[in-house]
């Protein structure tokens, strides 16, 4: 059993990195005005500079730019889509003294369509950086949300009647032909690896998001295979060559989360239903539940295990992990399994609670394990 060719790897991530200092210092400056977007720019540049090199010299294979020019992992994407309007998400502190992020409101408000290439400049630095290094074996990653964001926090109600009488298929169609020009836009200039992350499919494992999503007049039951049918009508739009995952996020804010479950709610719709190339699956504790959902691997289909945490700086047992893929090879092959954290390490700019130099070790942990584990 070998590395594998193409995305995913072997040793995957999911694609958020730390920021570093300066930057968040020069996206405070901005934010007074006391800079212009262009030397703000000019800043993610360099800090995406570094990060390209850090998951080079790391060893990983998939290289992104950190999400460095991102606020948030969703809300700096739907908003650039023609029709959609978003809120800037509020933090809650808890009694416990802890803080979670309140989701945002995203609402369709016309019809939805793609205004414009929204990653491809990012995409073009990002590719530039890469080939600077001269490593041919390295491969730009674009994250980019579920286009399932733009239903599952409103429902019906929060799309416009006025420009969507009905949903199905008129909505549905027309925000996957966005996606797809977006993703056309982004293989012209040769991106062959996107991952869109999604926190809904994961809500749907926890029984207080499916309770909301009753609130709102949807059936929990119904919704993963509809989003499935959603999932695959932007995959008939991708572009030759491309690989397309999904990552399955159950909140990563300041390292808390929003969600918890086993996957089997949502297992059949995600592994055999929708049509994508891989799934990244957070299985860093006991709140994933086990193994048994990836039964419902298609035999054409990849799954990263998300097996170390990004929420903590203690570094977990290479034993374990090996152990743990062991138990995962029961119910799916082991040379449809990648290995992966279970999240970005900074799904918003605030970044999770851990170390710099923690996120090296995590990281090299992956890339040792799984030269380990397939060769």
């Amino acid at each position: 059993m070998t590395l594998r060719p193409r995305p995913p790897f072997r040793a995957d991530h999911v694609g958020s990195f730390l920021r570093p200092a300066y930057l968040l210092e020069a996206r405070e400056k901005k934010a007074r005005g006391d800079i212009t977007p262009a030397q703000l720019r000019e800043v993610e540049d360099r800090a995406i500079t570094d990060i390209v090199k850090f998951q080079a010299d790391v060893g990983l294979q998939s290289i992104t730019d950190g999400e460095f020019r991102r606020t948030y992992f969703h809300i700096d994407f739907l908003e650039q889509l023609g029709g959609v309007k978003t809120d800037i998400p509020v933090t809650i502190r808890k009694p416990d003294g802890s803080e979670e992020l309140a989701p945002p409101v995203i609402r369709v408000i016309d019809k939805v369509r793609h205004a414009k290439d929204i990653q491809l400049a990012d995409f073009q630095y990002l590719k530039a950086q890469v080939e600077a290094l001269g490593l041919p074996a390295l491969t730009p990653k674009v994250t980019i949300p579920s286009p399932t964001m733009l239903h599952f926090r409103g429902g019906r109600a929060g799309i416009s009647k006025e420009a969507y009488p009905e949903l199905d298929p008129v909505f549905y169609d027309d925000v996957a032909k966005a996606y797809g020009e977006e993703l056309q836009s982004l293989a012209d200039a040769g991106c062959t690896y996107v991952q869109m992350d999604d926190t809904n499919m994961a809500y749907l494992c926890d029984e207080r998001m499916r309770e909301a999503a009753r609130q709102r007049g949807d059936d929990p039951n119904e919704l993963p295979h509809r989003y499935a049918g959603f999932i695959n009508k932007v995959v008939a739009r991708k572009p030759a060559g491309m690989t397309l995952a999904m990552h399955l996020c159950r909140g990563n804010f300041k390292s808390t989360h929003a969600a918890a479950g086993n996957y089997e709610p949502v297992a059949e719709a995600l592994l055999s239903e929708m049509k994508l190339d891989a799934f990244f699956l957070e299985y860093d504790d006991d709140r994933s539940g086990d193994f048994r959902p990836l039964r419902y691997l298609s035999k054409d289909k990849i799954v990263v295990l998300g097996l170390v945490t990004t929420k903590f700086g203690q570094l977990e047992s290479k034993d374990d992990l090996k152990r743990r893929i062991d138990e995962a090879a029961k119910y799916a092959p082991l040379d449809q399994m990648c290995l992966s954290p279970q999240c970005g390490f900074s799904s918003t700019v605030h970044g999770n609670n851990i170390a710099v130099e923690d996120q090296r070790r995590k990281l090299a942990l992956v890339v040792e394990t799984a030269r380990e584990v397939w060769g």
